[in-house]
């Protein structure tokens, strides 16, 4: 059975570049550096054979599984984004009830995330805790650094 993956559509727009610029360019490139290195000779002892070939591989298995991901990909009409309790695609500010700092955290797909952004995956120890919860909610998150204590004060689009 296929796992769904809830994204937008600005997220799957991505992930087909992506698919495409590794098939169309680098899926080639690596063939042709293999080719290339067919050419010098023995490939038995040809270090340039062996990384080519390695890194088909792994570009071979990025490929299956964003192949898999854009088959199970659904798009999420952000015009049914509710606001009442937390859920993808909220952008979410909390307070930390230890040192009351606040953050502001857009909860997106595992393939949108970006920190830089604010952007936290669903599959985040926080994103995890906090969905579902409601605003004044006060929520207890394992973070790598132990538990901690957060106040949802603003849940948004």
């Amino acid at each position: 059975m296929r796992k769904v993956t809830y994204i937008t559509e600005e997220g799957l727009r991505k992930m087909k570049e992506d698919y495409d610029r590794m098939t169309k360019i680098e899926r080639p490139a690596i063939s042709k550096m293999i080719g290339e290195a067919i050419e010098k000779g023995d490939i038995s002892e040809n270090a340039e054979y062996d990384a080519a070939k390695d890194a088909q591989g792994m570009l071979e298995a990025k490929i299956a599984l964003l192949s898999e991901q854009i088959a199970s990909a659904r798009i999420i009409d952000e015009s049914k984004i509710d606001t009442s309790s937390v859920q993808i695609m909220n952008k979410v500010t909390i307070r930390n009830k230890t040192n009351n700092s606040t953050m502001q955290y857009t909860i997106v797909s595992e393939h949108e995330a970006d920190l830089k952004l604010g952007k936290i995956s669903i599959q985040t120890p926080i994103a995890k805790g906090l969905m579902g919860k409601k605003l004044g909610d006060v929520v207890e998150i394992q973070v790598p650094s132990g538990k901690m204590q957060f106040e949802i004060i603003d849940i948004a689009i």
